[in-house]
């Protein structure tokens, strides 16, 4: 009986932090989408020049009206380039999709929880790679490196969890009691 209560408080537990990443997969896929409102309300909130009246770094505000500036251009005058953030947003929905095997069947679908790993530690070589092709301030792409830090833990959590009710090493070989 008290193993029944823990496998089912374990299986509750990594329920709820396979939630946590595909809500944190959904809602970050879906910022990718409306980008030029996001820096309307930033400049609203902000003040035009995003210094929050001296609460924001310069740095910061610094690169936020870079930013800004850039979007309004591609809006102006390359609009279909959002095209790609759209599907930005769609590749995360349907990971976080993928995640609902795991979700409800945790043991049969363990191989997710590798697969999400995988996926948050290949975002820190991604960040800091594209991120210096492309002009991000080092100082963001540690930002967006922290997602893959953040999104690593739950994953191995959960992955270590099934095991311990039942599921594989990853090497297709049951832990041993």
């Amino acid at each position: 009986m008290i193993e029944e209560t823990q496998s089912a408080r374990t299986l509750g537990r990594i329920r709820f932090w396979t939630g946590f990443m595909m809500a944190g997969l959904v809602l970050s896929g879906l910022t990718a989408i409306p980008i030029r409102t996001q820096f309307d309300l930033g400049a609203r909130w902000l003040g035009a020049d995003f210094g929050g009246g001296g609460l924001v770094p310069e740095f910061v505000a610094a690169w936020l009206r870079h930013a800004d500036a850039g979007v309004k251009a591609v809006d102006a005058t390359a609009p279909f380039v959002w095209y790609g953030t759209d599907w930005l947003a769609f590749g995360h929905v349907v990971i976080a999709i993928a995640f609902v095997g795991a979700w409800r069947e945790p043991i049969r679908n363990q191989w997710l929880y590798r697969f999400g790993m995988i996926a948050c530690v290949a975002v820190i070589p991604w960040a800091l790679v594209f991120g210096a092709l492309r002009g991000i301030p080092p100082w963001w792409r540690a930002i967006d490196c922290s997602f893959g830090i953040v999104g690593y833990f739950p994953c191995r959590w959960c992955e270590r969890a099934v095991q311990r009710l039942g599921g594989t090493t990853g090497r297709g070989q049951a832990d041993a009691p």
